[in-house]
């Protein structure tokens, strides 16, 4: 099983962008979604490095990614954002048999759900959106951009509250996995950190998330 070490990171959630997006950078722990399970049907992979790190209250992930394409076509929350240049980060309730997935676009669109399987979920709604920090190094808006190399970041600020968890209390490992897709890009493509072993690309797979050890 995949192992990652979270850092505690003192005062993550008040720091401004910039010093955050240091902060991660110098301390935060390093991973990759670079796992192509379905290599014959889906084999481009675009760089997606990650870092890991928790604050006092949240859970910061953010993503660096390179690549052909750049497409964000949903603009509203809980919209099919995987459809788009999209990240995500999935991760298990520490005590209950569910799991939380949060879908992320290049804009910072994002969709969030409680689950118990791909198709038996509770959306989140506005209120608990609001609570998740984002972050987008690009201009809030449609793109549709094929064949050309580009760079961005992306990150999110989850509180573990929102995820089954008391940060005055915090289990030692938890279990999630990383993931970098695409679906209507011009070169669709399905990558984790944790491999899967399914037949075709399925990312609501728990059996198969790694391990976060935290700090």
């Amino acid at each position: 099983m995949k192992n990652l070490e979270i850092p505690y990171i003192g005062v993550l959630e008040s720091m401004p962008d910039e010093e955050r997006l240091k902060a991660m950078e110098l301390f935060g722990a390093k991973g990759a979604a670079d796992n192509a399970g379905w290599p014959e049907e889906w084999p481009y992979r675009p760089s997606a490095v990650f870092s890991v790190a928790r604050g006092d209250s949240c859970l910061f992930i953010l993503f660096h990614v390179r690549g052909l394409d750049l497409r964000a076509a949903a603009l509203e929350d809980n919209g099919p954002v995987w459809e788009d240049s999209c990240c995500e980060f999935f991760v298990e309730h520490p005590s209950d048999g569910t799991y939380y997935n949060f879908e992320m676009n290049c804009i910072g669109t994002l969709l969030a759900s409680k689950r118990k399987s791909r198709n038996e979920f509770t959306a989140f709604d506005h209120d608990r959106l609001k609570k998740i920090l984002r972050y987008s190094s690009l201009e809030r808006k449609a793109y549709d951009i094929s064949d050309k190399i580009v760079s961005w970041e992306a990150g999110m600020g989850i509180p573990f509250s929102l995820i089954g968890m008391d940060p005055g209390c915090l289990p030692e490992k938890i279990r999630a996995n990383f993931y970098k897709c695409g679906d209507k890009t011009a070169h669709p493509h399905f990558l984790s950190w944790a491999p899967i072993d399914t037949p075709a690309p399925d990312f609501h797979r728990p059996e198969f998330f790694g391990e976060l050890t935290i700090r």
